[in-house]
């Protein structure tokens, strides 16, 4: 099922920006092109009240009055009059995805912008420079509804950047188990493989990652957590800018790893709200993670480089992760 309304275009910058309506104009002509832009469902907005839950009242109100005006609320996060219809449509769509999500086993994609996996409590979190595009964080309004559902909630993060927002948000909460995919050393600066409470998981990558690598990241820390768990229902912060030349990083997926992503994930109800993705991993890495969650996607003979080895392998004595057989 998928989940889009045109109240998210009005979200619209002042000048050029990557983040803009444009977004969701390559997702929408890839999905038909591929006959998947169908069971469409309109979402519904959130109060203000609904969005602190997961955010201080006072970074709910910056929100509000900023964006009575078009301005630039930090160095690289913009908002326009209509931004805040559009961060509260986005934030209710990803309780509604929950919702649906608990009844019928699909995958619920929120086309969703604003983004939101940056946005903390009080909104930059773990001294993030920016907001990094993001008002509300929509996962986090997700994990909280799920939380009325299940004991423990299952998180994967596989934009490019590290979802620091939710991180803190449930820095405390032990049911809430993240897993973070992202090329270190970029914004926004955290994201440490020893930056662990033993739910919150940080898949640190060096630059350049390829599929295998990512891939073999997978097998070795996120499978392990999914045998534990035995999740219901996942929820993705599905950004797509890890994709190769898609902008605004260096790593170099390509569908593989995305159809591999769908493929492991396909026996559970997912929820997957847009986080990144600002040209081709769109338009190919998108269409190829929905593709592999229907189909299903198997590989074979993964060769990650030795450097993401020695990460994977670091990271699970970190978590106490039995080594493989």
């Amino acid at each position: 099922m998928i989940y889009y309304d045109d109240v998210f275009m009005k979200h619209r910058p002042p000048s050029y920006h990557p983040e803009n309506p444009k977004r969701l104009e390559i997702v929408k002509k890839a999905l038909e092109e591929r006959g998947l832009w169908k069971d469409v469902v309109k979402p519904i907005k959130a109060e203000i009240s609904d969005t602190t839950v997961v955010h201080d009242r006072e970074y709910v109100e910056f929100v509000v009055e900023s964006c009575k005006r078009e301005s630039f609320i930090d160095s690289d996060t913009y908002v326009c009059k209509d931004s805040l219809e559009s961060a509260l449509v986005a934030f209710g769509c990803s309780i509604q995805c929950v919702e649906n999500a608990v009844r019928r086993r699909d995958m619920h994609l929120a086309l969703v912008r604003p983004p939101g996996h940056h946005a903390g409590r009080r909104g930059k979190a773990f001294n993030a420079p920016s907001l990094g595009f993001c008002l509300f964080n929509n996962v986090a309004g997700a994990v909280s509804r799920a939380k009325e559902f299940f004991d423990e909630i299952l998180v994967i993060d596989f934009d490019v950047h590290h979802g620091n927002g939710t991180q803190e948000i449930f820095w405390n909460d032990k049911s809430v188990i993240h897993i973070d995919f992202h090329e270190y050393g970029i914004y926004p600066g955290s994201g440490s493989i020893y930056e662990t409470d033993g739910s919150k998981i940080n898949i640190a990558l060096p630059h350049y990652c390829r599929d295998d690598d990512y891939i073999h990241a997978w097998i070795e820390i996120v499978e392990p957590t999914i045998e534990r768990i035995d999740p219901e229902v996942v929820i993705v912060s599905a950004g797509f800018d890890a994709f190769k030349d898609d902008g605004l990083a260096t790593m170099e997926l390509t569908e593989k790893f995305y159809s591999f992503a769908g493929g492991k994930l396909s026996d559970f109800s997912v929820i997957a709200v847009l986080e990144g993705g600002y040209s081709v991993g769109l338009e190919r890495g998108l269409p190829a993670f929905i593709e592999g969650y229907m189909k299903g996607y198997s590989v074979e003979d993964v060769n990650p480089s030795p450097r993401v080895v020695e990460i994977v392998e670091s990271l699970k004595r970190i978590l106490r992760i039995e080594p493989s057989s």
